[in-house]
């Protein structure tokens, strides 16, 4: 790295985007992405719809409990 950079004709929010969208991108361990893949493809869903699915069924179980 340099010791000193020159930003002095930097733009300010030049990239931006309020309409953009974070996605966050999730590792699963090859076992259970096998699991879950194999079983998505049997119920005929996208493995990210299925595993958004489970997620969702454990956080109404946690909040059902609170």
């Amino acid at each position: 790295m340099k010791p000193e950079y020159d930003f002095s004709k930097g733009e300010r929010g030049k990239f931006f985007r309020p309409e953009a969208e974070l996605r966050v991108p999730i590792y699963l361990s090859r076992e259970v992405e096998a699991y879950l893949t194999q079983r998505a493809f049997e119920k005929g869903v996208p493995l990210g719809d299925m595993v958004n699915g489970l997620l969702e069924q454990d956080i109404q179980m946690i909040e059902s409990v609170k």
